[in-house]
């Protein structure tokens, strides 16, 4: 009795670690392959588009305080001003 519990258990184990092993080498499979980089791709455009999204929802929120400082009379702050070199546009020295 205990010798046809094992063999059981060892068919489970054995088929169990067969189908794993299939699996694993269809995604080295060329169908394989293409799914999985599909995915990836997929995964990479997905996340630039949140990107890019996340990106004009900043500019388009910066732009609506311009405006309302411009509408208010407000003078525009322009916090880059000093990582800039502003004075030397336009001149010689300013287009080394």
């Amino acid at each position: 009795m205990r010798r046809l519990l094992w063999l059981g258990v060892g068919l489970a184990v054995g088929a169990i670690v067969v189908r794993k092993l299939n699996q694993k080498a269809n995604e080295f499979t060329p169908t394989g392959i293409a799914t999985s980089l599909s995915e990836s791709a997929g995964g990479l455009v997905e996340s630039l588009r949140s990107f890019v999204d996340d990106v004009r929802d900043g500019m388009a929120e910066r732009e609506d305080q311009i405006h309302q400082a411009f509408a208010a009379g407000e003078l525009y702050e322009d916090k880059f001003a000093d990582l800039r070199d502003d004075a030397g546009y336009g001149t010689q020295e300013g287009n080394r």
